[in-house]
């Protein structure tokens, strides 16, 4: 029987097409069944579509079955990608939105700090409801491969009330090391790393190049980099006082420490408009609600993107298609994962999700020990992991009080707010994002009620210090015009 390789939601075109070209790129998966699920028909049917163009393009006769019917698409399943983006781009609003009124400025809310943490409140109700289905009609021992975010909170849950096999996957670590790379003049193949931390914090503790090392070089070679030393701030200042590099881009690092945009007359020092990622105030929302707008008309009015080629050279370094070719073929890959500590990084705690190398093959993942980490970077993960453990529990049993004391504890959010501003904030969550908190419903009664009595704590009308305007398919037109793909 063919494997099967199931999507839950699917109607991620980044994500799906993308691994989807990754996995038919291995001659061995010609003929895997793939099942595509998304709650949203349109945007699935959108997607499926593409990728059978691709397909047929390519001259494979793989089959795509696209579903509403999340069970029926993980009947049997070996492999469950899980891509989902809990209440859409809605629900992303309001993480950016309801924190810029009590001054907490975000670029992208999907990690840590106030939006990670409520990205995380709805992501676990769904992602324990895959679980279960998994556990009831998929292949028995099935992989659950998470791309969600909050990465290390997602599968944090899944792995301890889940009940299921769940690895977590980043790019991160892949995009850093071609970074160290091009600072240093070297082909990225020939310069060996060794990073471990969580998910977006993980440090390079380890480079070299042919036996000699060059860890000690990396904060000159930034601070003289002509593009890294302006786009990069964050992540050059947090090697020149942790002495390590850090693989998240400026703007997401920026958001899991307490000191680059807790000032609102400092942030722009720290971060460049160049590209949303270098710290745009919610810089992400506007480029997937950009995105979203440009799929949507363009595919309403009969456009389609070019097939994609399925060839070894436009093969992603994305971990996915790698773990299962090593699965089912044998073939040694060695990645970075996110996967439950226990012993791997000695002094972060046993229970936390950790993001190591490791390799893969038919026997599964095989993570050696990293030993310590450096106390200072052990610090910084530390902190965050401390905040990601009650946002875990808090969203796995429905408790407010462990919420609240989440994004008390959150670096950010405690440098900016006091603790009546923090439950305040809660509330006003829990009211906005109500049908996508079922776990909540009593904390959600109490909190409307609260807000509707008062009296209310001052907030703020407030943008953010680098907030830009999304902007309009006319304005993405012209862009497209003057720049073909430029626009979306």
């Amino acid at each position: 029987m063919p494997i099967k390789i199931a999507f839950i939601g699917a109607g991620s075109i980044g994500f799906t097409r993308r691994l989807v070209a990754d996995l038919l790129t291995v001659p061995e998966f010609a003929n895997v069944e793939f099942a595509f699920t998304d709650i949203n028909a349109r945007n699935l049917n959108m997607v499926a579509e593409i990728c059978r163009r691709d397909i047929a393009a390519n001259g494979l006769q793989t089959r795509i079955r696209a579903t509403t019917n999340r069970r029926a698409a993980l009947q049997g399943a070996n492999y469950v990608f899980c891509v989902v983006r809990i209440g859409g781009i809605e629900a992303f609003q309001h993480d950016i939105d309801i924190p810029l009124r009590y001054g907490v400025d975000q670029c992208v809310g999907d990690t840590l700090c106030a939006g990670g943490i409520m990205y995380a409140q709805r992501g676990i109700a769904a992602i324990l409801s895959f679980c279960k289905d998994i556990r009831e009609v998929a292949a028995p021992d099935c992989l659950l491969l998470n791309y969600a975010n909050p990465m290390a909170m997602m599968t944090w849950a899944a792995n301890k009330y889940g009940g299921v096999r769940c690895v977590g996957l980043c790019h991160g670590v892949q995009h850093g090391h071609w970074q160290i790379a091009q600072v240093l003049g070297l082909e990225q193949k020939d310069v060996d790393i060794i990073c471990a931390g969580i998910n977006h914090q993980t440090w390079y503790v380890s480079v070299s190049t042919g036996g000699r090392d060059l860890t000690g070089k990396l904060l000159a070679a930034f601070e003289k980099h002509p593009e890294f030393s302006k786009t990069e701030k964050v992540r050059i200042d947090m090697l020149r006082r942790f002495g390590y590099y850090s693989t998240e881009s400026n703007g997401h690092l920026s958001e899991y420490v307490p000191w680059y945009r807790k000032r609102p007359d400092e942030i722009k020092k720290w971060i460049d408009l160049g590209s949303w990622i270098n710290g745009e105030t919610g810089g992400y929302l506007r480029v997937v609600t950009e995105g979203r707008n440009w799929f949507r008309e363009e595919f309403g009015r009969g456009k389609r993107p070019e097939p994609m080629k399925y060839t070894p050279e436009n093969r992603s370094s994305e971990h996915g298609s790698y773990i299962l070719e090593g699965m089912e073929t044998g073939r040694i890959y060695r990645g970075h994962f996110n996967l439950v500590n226990r012993a791997t990084i000695t002094n972060l705690p046993p229970d936390a999700i950790v993001e190591a190398p490791g390799y893969v093959d038919r026997h599964g993942f095989n993570t050696p020990s990293v030993g310590d980490l450096p106390l200072g970077c052990a610090a910084v993960c530390n902190a965050s992991i401390s905040v990601q453990r009650l946002g875990v529990e808090a969203a796995v049993h429905g408790d407010d009080t462990l919420l609240r004391q989440a994004m008390l504890m959150d670096p950010l959010v405690g440098a900016v707010c006091n603790p009546p501003e923090v439950w305040q904030m809660v509330d006003d969550f829990l009211v906005a994002q109500a049908e996508w908190l079922p776990q909540y419903r009593r904390a959600i009664k109490a909190a409307k009620e609260r807000v509707a009595k008062g009296p209310r704590l001052k907030t703020k009308n407030y943008q953010g210090a680098a907030r830009l305007k999304t902007r309009s398919m006319a304005e993405l037109r012209r862009v497209e015009k003057k720049n073909p793909r430029a626009g979306h």
